[in-house]
């Protein structure tokens, strides 16, 4: 007799490696909504979604070597989440106001973003290249209000509110 393969626990982690292409930021997007529906996860989902998709870019763009891919992973430890995206790259990326002739730009906002919604964010060595990573959890402080806290570039808190994300609201 064949034993069956247990299903996934509703709280498993998981992972998916997505090769250097444009396809996979929404293909990151999906699988990271996918996972959100199996967890029974809809508060703040759509600011999740909205992280996986900078984070993938970022990776897609700045940490992904030619010929190389980056990896998604999504963990849950009692009411938090983790978004973790791991690359192979050297570059190590940077939160900082966008000001000059970059305000106008189309792109240069995705940190931004993933430091005003998420919870916490940072960056931790990997060999080879890096993993930034973001959490929410419950209790939330909106990025607008005093007192919103991050990680940053270096995994140093930073207030949000500091690098302008909230005035542009």
């Amino acid at each position: 007799m064949n034993d069956e393969t247990p299903l996934p626990s509703r709280r498993d982690p998981r992972e998916r490696f997505y090769r250097r292409e444009r396809q996979s930021v929404p293909k990151a997007r999906a699988f990271a909504r996918a996972a959100l529906n199996c967890w029974g996860i809809s508060a703040r989902s759509d600011d999740i979604v909205l992280c996986v998709s900078e984070l993938a870019t970022n990776a897609l763009l700045h940490g992904v070597p030619s010929g190389r891919g980056f990896r998604l992973f999504l963990s849950r430890a009692g009411d938090v989440l983790r978004i973790e995206m791991h690359d192979s790259g050297d570059g190590w990326p940077v939160l900082g106001p966008v000001v000059g002739e970059d305000a106008e730009a189309e792109s240069g906002r995705g940190l931004l973003l993933v430091a005003a919604l998420a919870d916490k964010w940072g960056v931790a060595e990997r060999d080879p290249g890096k993993i930034v990573w973001c959490e929410f959890g419950p209790g939330r402080v909106s990025a607008g209000e005093p007192g919103g806290r991050g990680r940053g570039d270096r995994g140093e808190e930073v207030d949000e509110v500091a690098v302008g994300v909230a005035e542009e609201q």
